[in-house]
């Protein structure tokens, strides 16, 4: 008799799916699907549990959603159904990412414990840098996962690692305001970051916690808390296209991130709290476009989505994301070692300050 296992798997914005299997000879056998889910016909959910049996310990989430959305295929098919099959909250998807957590190969949030750093003030230079040494260091298995906001003073654009400079940035609006231009290592659009004008906080995750998931999917999940958190500041948001969020009021915050090798995840966010959009709009370029999509044609307007919608300081709203993350997840508080500052200092000198960098894609 195989010992049994349990996995869960709650998706964003949608149900919870349970899974209660065993293993014998490095497969799969009794599978037990549930969950608070919805289907019809009753009948479909025996067909899921005998689609998932026998298979080998080993597949990942595109060959077990295949094998079930086969077998439902072949089942209604052959009239053992008798009706089309509709699942609502769930998908295959959701099943297999919930038989990989039940073997140990995917992890949920409640698997691992978030150590909370707080760095400081540091050039943006040196936090696009941070990032990479502590998504590095969890690769190595040196450290785990890592919760962070970023705090600069000197003004900046970060751009995203395969955006165009001279298409993005105004280098002669960027050298009138003394705003230093950053690019980073994850992928998306271009960041106005002045001292207080805007949140952005960096997540380092191992791959399993978002293991067989698409870029699509792991950002919803990746930022499900944040909505959360939003939500008990006064602000109704939901996740819009591949990385924004967005309030009935507009775009809130976009989303980015880099997967490394060796499991470890880069996730980062950035929303506005009060942008000087006039500045913002002579030193973006493709900023001066997007704005006026959203009917923000004229200066000396600001784009302060979080702090019209909240009332709050900046520092609260800070405050309290990191309250609802700590409620809803392990943290401890930690500190940066002395030869991670000392590498991410480094790697700032060295790569991102640097002008073949920066200029990467020109």
């Amino acid at each position: 008799m195989s010992e049994r296992r349990h996995g869960e798997y709650k998706v964003p914005g949608g149900k919870l799916v349970a899974v209660d299997l065993g293993v014998v000879d490095d497969r799969l056998v009794d599978v037990q699907v549930s969950g608070d889910f919805f289907l019809d016909p009753d009948e479909a959910l025996p067909v899921i549990d005998r689609a998932l049996g026998g298979v080998p310990i080993a597949a990942g989430v595109s060959e077990l959603a295949a094998r079930i959305d086969a077998d439902l295929a072949r089942a209604g098919a052959e009239g053992i159904l008798g009706v089309p099959v509709t699942m609502v909250g769930f998908d295959a998807h959701a099943v297999a990412i919930a038989v990989r957590r039940a073997l140990g190969l995917s992890t949920g949030w409640q698997d691992h414990t978030f150590t909370y750093l707080d760095p400081g003030v540091l050039d943006p230079a040196e936090h696009a840098a941070l990032d990479e040494v502590l998504a590095r260091e969890l690769a190595a298995g040196r450290r785990g996962p890592t919760f962070r906001f970023w705090e600069w003073q000197n003004p900046a654009v970060v751009i995203g690692s395969f955006q165009s400079l001279r298409n993005e940035v105004d280098a002669e609006a960027a050298e009138r305001y003394g705003v230093q231009v950053v690019r980073r290592v994850s992928g998306g659009g271009a960041m106005f970051m002045e001292a207080g004008n805007c949140i952005t906080f960096s997540l380092v995750v191992p791959a399993t916690l978002v293991d067989g998931m698409s870029y699509e999917a792991s950002y919803a999940f990746l930022d499900e808390w944040v909505l959360t958190a939003l939500g008990r500041v006064g602000v109704q948001a939901h996740y819009a296209g591949l990385n924004d969020i967005a309030s009935p009021a507009g775009k809130i915050a976009g989303a980015a991130q880099k997967r490394f090798v060796g499991g470890a995840v880069l996730h980062h966010v950035t929303m506005a709290y009060d942008i000087d959009a006039d500045k913002m709009l002579q030193v973006l370029r493709i900023g001066r476009e997007k704005l006026s999509d959203k009917g923000t044609k004229s200066a000396n307007k600001r784009v302060d989505p979080v702090r019209s919608q909240t009332h709050l300081p900046r520092t609260d709203v800070m405050s309290s994301f990191l309250a609802t993350f700590r409620e809803l997840y392990r943290v401890q508080d930690g500190a940066l070692t002395v030869a991670e500052l000392a590498e991410a200092r480094e790697l700032a000198r060295t790569k991102f300050l640097s002008p073949e960098w920066t200029a990467r894609v020109p």
